[in-house]
């Protein structure tokens, strides 16, 4: 079974945690340990970035991120490789998230099946349309057993949201908001409004909450209303200023969803 899908099959009444960082930044070889880093201190699942030069939905924070990795060296084959090298290390689902651009210029079918070779369980391609999802992605991700993780937004219609549960697997990513991704200190009244209209859905697929989760009370309004939460912005400012040291940056996370 596809470890997202055994990752949730498993999970009971737990909320899971899961983070964002951006492959190759803050320096180019350090993939590897933050990933092993993560594991070890109890993170349930790992967004791994692939850095683009145009990252539409990303804020300012996985912008320069990206920028930097990019400016670094980092490149899709590289990540790979990098991802390859610790494959037997790695037991929790690894995602990668990025753009259709440098995957369709790799070339779908060789992403996936490298994928398959570096341990990967699944992907989130924030500007993939439905409509190539459906007709060109989804095949071959199935071929290869690969979750293709699709986002909502408060803007969803219910029509929508439904026929994206019934078409995906794995799990949904609930954007908090139409906006960027960027830490926020709290969510209004109509952010969690729009939370109780999901979970009044009742959705086939379990819902992981993102964008703008940095403190207490944004994390626990998202394990309240969803399997769990997605933190980016605010761990890759962390590792940035720890220069790359991923138990540093994790202490100050941690610290960070206690206030």
């Amino acid at each position: 079974m596809n470890k997202i899908n055994s990752l949730f099959a498993a999970r009971g009444d737990r909320k899971f945690l899961s983070l964002y960082f951006c492959a190759g930044c803050p320096t180019l070889d350090g993939t590897a340990n933050v990933i092993l880093t993560m594991q070890k201190r109890g993170i349930d699942f790992i967004e791994v970035g692939i850095p683009f030069s145009d990252p539409l939905a990303d804020g300012p924070v996985i912008q320069t991120a990206a920028t930097q990795a990019l400016k670094n060296g980092m490149t899709l084959s590289r990540l790979f490789q990098q991802l390859k090298s610790i494959k037997e290390e790695v037991h929790i689902p690894l995602i990668l998230m990025g753009y259709l651009n440098p995957i369709l210029h790799y070339g779908i079918d060789h992403f996936c099946q490298s994928c398959v070779d570096a341990g990967v369980s699944g992907m989130i391609i924030p500007d993939l349309p439905f409509k190539d999802y459906q007709e060109t992605v989804k095949p071959i991700a199935d071929k290869y057993d690969l979750r293709v993780i699709m986002l909502i937004t408060p803007e969803t219609s219910d029509e929508r949201i439904r026929f994206i549960d019934q078409n995906t697997d794995g799990f949904i990513y609930m954007v908090s908001s139409a906006a960027i991704t960027g830490a926020q200190r709290s969510f209004d009244e109509q952010k969690q409004a729009y939370f109780r209209r999901i979970d009044g859905m009742n959705l086939r697929n379990p819902r992981m909450i993102g964008f703008g989760i940095s403190n207490k009370q944004t994390l626990e309004s998202a394990r309240q209303n969803a399997a769990g939460a997605i933190i980016g912005s605010k761990f890759v400012t962390l590792l940035s200023e720890a220069q790359g040291d991923a138990d540093k940056a994790l202490d100050a996370l941690f610290h960070a969803l206690e206030q």
